[in-house]
């Protein structure tokens, strides 16, 4: 069977997108948040929580629990590409993270504020799951896709994801808003969130079947009857990194600018219950918003990439991702963070989509090394992530949200700046 461009491997490739976005909507962006910040804020103790006896902000707590969780992926992916390409067993892999992040989802079916520890461990190990997941997920683009398909395809897995996940979303959503409907007592105030937090674990590891079923198989690096490292099959991708110059500048600015996009969607939740006092239903509704625009936003991104460039559309993004920190410093209504939601949906969607096959155009064409290179790819969104959680609690923790982001439009400034040289360098590069 033909790898490249065909349908029934994409559909299978973006399912499990369908699949694991669940995890990112329900359990990083709506209704975990909201119910951990809901269980957490008492009137004896306000927004204080007890941590293994240190004491947090509740949502400083969260996000330095992510934070760390993705601190132990960035060491650890590097190593495990490198095996996944000299083994070629990169789908065992990302059934083996799958599998992770889809049971930790269902051990905070039993997470309350006496079992703060639990709640905060079990998504931690979600997170590690899902990033898990994603990264040797994303190492199949290069493989099931030519370079002229790969920002459509990407744009068609993230749409699959952007669906699958609002579906769930929405089941969850009347359970959570009506559970007479479904018999759940009014004294059982916490069981409707965490029903959903199980069947985001179910959902998961269920719709991932699809892709490990029809995925092919990787071939292994190594030769046979040789002793395959993943150090040195690591080596030797981080060697041609460095000399890809386009590449490797391509890398500094996606981290830039990822520290800003990934640290607002983790805590955008967060923002809305803390600064306007949005009731989880409204949460929600405006996550779904997001969702469903952000599907118009990698379509309309991969579109206007093919008349303008990858580049340019990323710059052009960077810029609005600017102007939605300085808005969101001003907010002052739920209906101004609506609006904010709506362009938030069209640029997430779109830088998101775009990154990822942009990087994927920049490897090296058929390189059997796709896990490696993308190691790279993912391990500088974790570092990113690592530093805008931890940069936004500490500024919280000392002044307030709002500052928190306000400080994000640094670090978008700096990535539009290395954006610009990427694009400049690029065009030197070929008319040398």
């Amino acid at each position: 069977m033909e790898l490249k461009d065909n349908k029934k491997i994409i559909r299978s490739w973006a399912m499990f997108d369908w699949a694991n976005s669940a995890y990112n909507l329900v359990i990083t962006s709506t209704i975990f948040p909201a119910y951990y910040t809901a269980i957490t804020t008492t009137q004896e103790h306000g927004d204080k929580v007890k941590f293994f006896g240190f004491t947090f902000v509740n949502t400083a707590l969260a996000n330095y629990s992510l934070a760390t969780a993705y601190l132990i992926m960035a060491a650890l992916l590097p190593f495990l590409s490198g095996v996944a390409d000299a083994k070629g067993n990169k789908k065992f892999f990302m059934q083996l993270f799958t599998w992770i992040g889809a049971l930790a989802c269902m051990g905070l079916f039993f997470f309350n504020l006496d079992r703060l520890e639990l709640g905060v461990i079990c998504s931690a190990i979600a997170a590690m799951g899902y990033i898990g997941g994603v990264m040797f997920s994303n190492s199949y683009l290069p493989v099931i896709a030519s370079p002229g398909n790969q920002d459509k395809v990407s744009a068609q897995g993230f749409s699959y994801g952007y669906v699958g996940s609002v579906i769930l979303q929405l089941i969850c959503f009347v359970i959570v808003l009506k559970p007479n409907l479904f018999g759940i007592p009014e004294s059982e105030k916490s069981l409707p969130a965490r029903i959903s937090f199980l069947m985001v674990g179910l959902w998961w590891i269920g719709f991932a079947q699809i892709p490990f079923k029809v995925l092919p198989e990787a071939k292994p690096v190594s030769k046979p009857g040789t002793r395959g490292s993943g150090y040195a099959e690591l080596a030797k991708v981080w060697k041609q990194v460095k000399e890809i110059k386009v590449l490797n500048r391509f890398l500094y600015a996606f981290f830039f600018y990822s520290v800003g996009v990934q640290t607002i969607m983790l805590v955008a939740t967060a923002f809305g219950a803390k600064v306007l006092k949005m009731e989880t239903g409204e949460l929600i509704s405006t996550i779904l918003i997001i969702q469903l625009v952000a599907i118009a936003g990698a379509n309309l991104m991969s579109a206007l990439a093919k008349k303008i460039g990858n580049i340019k559309v990323l710059m052009l993004v960077v810029g609005m991702w600017i102007g939605v920190c300085i808005v969101a410093f001003f907010i002052q209504t739920k209906y101004q963070f609506f609006a904010l939601a709506g362009l938030v949906g069209l640029i997430m969607g779109g830088i998101q989509s775009l990154s990822r096959s942009t990087y994927s155009k920049f490897l090296p064409e058929n390189t059997p090394d796709t896990a490696s290179f993308f190691s790279f790819y993912d391990v500088t969104e974790k570092i990113a992530i690592v530093i805008g959680l931890a940069t936004f609690a500490f500024i919280e923790e000392r002044s307030n949200i709002r500052n928190s982001a306000i400080s994000l439009t640094g670090f978008f400034i700096l990535g539009l700046i290395i954006l610009y040289f990427t694009e400049t360098g690029r065009h030197k590069t070929s008319t040398n």
